[in-house]
């Protein structure tokens, strides 16, 4: 699979957020605060895998299409498959 820049720049979004939480941790900050920014980054992740796995499965679904293949339900079971091994 390819990854885009939008994909990417998700992930170094998410970098940042958790580079801050350390500095938080770092400077004692409250714990609400702290516990606020990592359920923030937690969203942004699940949301960056349910881009990669939605992406995956469009690729996964034109290329067994341009190949003939009627395997769509299997390829269905396997990104729904992913998404609930994320959580």
């Amino acid at each position: 699979m390819v990854y885009n820049d939008s994909v990417k720049n998700r992930v170094k979004r998410i970098e940042g957020q958790i580079r801050g939480i350390i500095r938080m941790m770092e400077e004692n900050k409250d714990c609400k605060a702290v516990i606020t920014q990592l359920s923030a980054a937690r969203t942004a992740i699940d949301r960056t895998i349910g881009v990669v796995v939605s992406s995956n499965l469009i690729e996964c679904v034109q290329k067994a299409e341009d190949q003939g293949e009627p395997r769509m339900e299997d390829l269905v079971k396997d990104a729904v498959n992913l998404l609930v091994k994320s959580r």
